[in-house]
């Protein structure tokens, strides 16, 4: 699938206001090690070869009425215009020093199986990332992102790098975290599902 666009930002996205409440609402749950695996996985794995990071979960209508907005017009304004009708639970992420998430795609082939409850037979269609904190907290932590071409191009987020900010890209593109070489970084993924892609054919 070639894309016009393989991200779509806004470097004025939440307010500071916005991101204290989400910072707080993380700040309430017990983090553990993020997990590697698929949909149709029925154990997910820490693999701190490929990430070492700390998450939790938030299912927040408050917080889905922040970001939401915004993915709707990155999804039109990049000329996605993907179908989706649902958001996983929000992840709230902690890197500390040395903390990273190599290469990877958020999303897989196909959907999620029959017995995944809300997410059953939907597909990750969209992520979207909402920088929390500011900049001058921390060090390193960038997001890269990597089209997909005969000769791939890297994007890096450096511009971002601001409270507030937000990206919204295809669940399909590849990406990744640099490690944290100072402070501490916190960031909250959304991912957005729909139905199964429907390839036209050539």
């Amino acid at each position: 699938m070639i894309l016009k666009n393989i991200f779509w930002y806004f470097k004025k996205g939440l307010s500071s206001k916005q991101c204290e409440y989400i910072l707080k609402q993380g700040g309430k749950q017990i983090l553990k090690k993020g997990t590697v695996g698929d949909g149709g996985d029925k154990k997910l794995n820490v693999q701190k070869t490929v990430r070492d990071s700390n998450v939790c979960f938030l299912n927040n209508n408050k917080i889905y009425s922040f970001i939401t907005p915004f993915i709707k017009t990155a999804n039109i304004n990049a000329g996605w215009n993907f179908q989706f009708d649902w958001h996983e639970s929000c992840q709230f992420t902690t890197y500390k020093k040395n903390h990273f998430y190599n290469w990877h795609q958020d999303a897989w082939k196909g959907c999620y199986p029959p017995d995944k409850g809300s997410y059953a037979n939907k597909a990750r269609k969209l992520s979207s990332v909402v920088w929390l904190d500011n900049p001058k907290t921390y060090e390193g932590g960038d997001l890269e992102l990597q089209e997909y071409s005969n000769k791939p191009t890297l994007f890096q987020t450096k511009q971002l790098m601001k409270k507030g900010s937000i990206i919204v890209f295809p669940s399909f593109i590849l990406h990744r975290v640099t490690p944290v070489t100072k402070g501490t970084k916190h960031s909250l993924v959304t991912w957005t599902l729909g139905e199964e892609f429907k390839w036209k054919k050539q």
